[in-house]
């Protein structure tokens, strides 16, 4: 089962247990991060399309770090004036484990009135 989650202005598909690279995002390591744009959800032959987003589905991740990418060289040149630019850049992300995909909130509801009542 996938899903594909928007933030940050563009869209990741996501597993349970396996981690994204994703734009840079507040909170610190090992916190809890919750995604409510779902996109798109996968299940097999079952999917389900959102009217722009999936009601009631969300996925749920922990953050490992904030990291930097590998640099990038921007070089700028204009033909026959002398002009020369050089410039690096490395783009900030954050590194989040999927742990869990939620397809509906009332399954979060009985999954906490379960563990309220233990």
């Amino acid at each position: 089962m996938f899903a594909i989650v928007e933030t940050g202005g563009k869209q990741y598909q996501v597993e349970e247990g396996r981690y994204v690279d994703i734009e840079l995002l507040e909170g610190e390591a090992d916190s809890k991060v919750v995604f409510d744009k779902i996109v798109m959800l996968v299940n097999g032959k079952k999917s389900k399309v959102g009217q722009p987003y999936v009601s009631g589905a969300s996925v749920e991740g922990k953050i490992l770090k904030h990291d930097k990418a590998k640099k990038i060289i921007v070089f700028k040149q204009r033909p026959k004036k002398g002009y020369r630019k050089k410039q690096g850049h490395r783009q900030e992300f954050t590194r989040v484990m999927i742990s869990k995909i939620r397809t509906s909130a009332k399954k979060a509801k009985e999954e906490t009135a379960e563990a309220s009542a233990e």
